[in-house]
């Protein structure tokens, strides 16, 4: 990961001048993307891109009232509590371990993973990554502190509990998905359509999830991989939307080494629920044929994603190389993946 003259830390601080979100209810991806084009060599480019990606942020919402630890349920899922809420973990990282702050909000954020159509989880899973690779900074610690604030006001439950039983694997569960009646919809509209939805929650539900932590931790790299892959055949369906269903898994499983081991499994489950979600909504219904990546190496398809410029084709850009990464020698479909997103971002944009 490039560190030199501290690309990302300038970056995250330039960032923080903002609110994480914009226009009413568009996620500000900056950070992710900014982590992103640090990590897959892309450093020099940063700056750049985030003069031409600032102009549409807007100013930090004002703070309305102090969250305490008597009253933060209250204001949980509450996004006009947003700057409440990065001010209360910016002051508890100040007096405690990252780490164990994120292992005491885990629990109690991680049923929240729908809100905002999953950026919060993404957004934590960027900072934690850099926590991990590059050590502790200001910069890093404030971001880790935003971005468990934004989680934290975008709190959203899934309208349907889903507790997975069954013996399916992530590839087998994510292609038995069915799709909702009504499509186009916002992930709000969306999720409210999945209790009636036909085959939904049983299939939801026929994961296994297994109790091991080391296993669940393989399930959940199964899952990413299969959401990858699912998304270079379906991702027509809707190119943009559609990357969550991986990048939001891709972020719980980041995070699995900061937390502990007894939180893997049901991080599995959470993560899985909100994959299937997003995956029912907004994937194809047919498949298409992905670009071809058998004459591109992982740093030109990540540089592609970044000359496109979109934040969902560098975030699921990243993704697909982490997947990329551990796939067999001549297997470039997770590459496959990436440029279809290219294309279809490209074709919606």
């Amino acid at each position: 990961m490039e560190t030199t003259s501290g690309t990302l830390d300038e970056a995250l601080l330039r960032l923080h001048t903002s609110g994480p979100e914009f226009s009413g209810y568009l996620s500000n991806h900056g950070p992710m993307a900014v982590e992103a084009m640090v990590r897959n060599g892309q450093a020099r480019t940063v700056h750049r891109w985030l003069d031409a990606y600032a102009h549409k942020l807007e100013d930090v919402p004002a703070p309305q009232t102090r969250i305490t630890d008597a009253n933060w349920q209250e204001a949980l899922g509450d996004p006009s509590r947003v700057t409440d809420w990065t001010r209360h973990f910016t002051g508890q990282v100040a007096e405690r371990p990252w780490r164990e702050l994120l292992a005491e909000w885990w629990p109690r954020l991680l049923p929240g993973i729908a809100g905002a159509a999953t950026h919060p989880v993404i957004r934590v899973g960027h900072a934690v990554r850099s926590l991990l690779t590059e050590g502790e900074d200001d910069a890093r610690i404030a971001e880790f502190a935003h971005a468990l604030g934004y989680w934290a006001a975008r709190h959203l439950l899934l309208p349907a509990t889903v507790h997975p039983t069954g013996s399916a694997t992530p590839a087998e569960a994510l292609s038995a998905l069915p799709r909702i009646p009504e499509r186009g919809v916002t992930p709000l509209d969306g999720y409210a359509q999945l209790p009636a939805t036909p085959g939904w929650l049983s299939t939801t539900e026929s994961l296994h999830i297994p109790d091991a932590p080391e296993a669940a931790r393989e399930g959940l790299t199964a899952l990413v991989r299969a959401a990858t892959l699912n998304y270079a055949d379906h991702g027509h369906g809707n190119g943009i939307m559609l990357v969550h269903a991986a990048t939001a898994p891709n972020a719980v499983l980041r995070t699995l080494p900061a937390l502990p081991r007894e939180l893997w499994a049901s991080s599995f489950a959470v993560a899985w629920a909100a994959a299937s979600a997003i995956t029912t909504l907004y994937a194809a219904d047919t498949p298409r044929r992905a670009p071809d990546a058998s004459m591109v190496t992982p740093d030109e398809v990540f540089a592609r994603a970044v000359a496109h410029g979109n934040e969902h084709a560098i975030k699921f850009a990243d993704t697909a190389l982490d997947v990329a990464a551990t796939s067999e020698d001549g297997d470039t479909r997770a590459l496959s993946a990436a440029l279809n997103a290219v294309e279809l971002i490209d074709q919606e944009a």
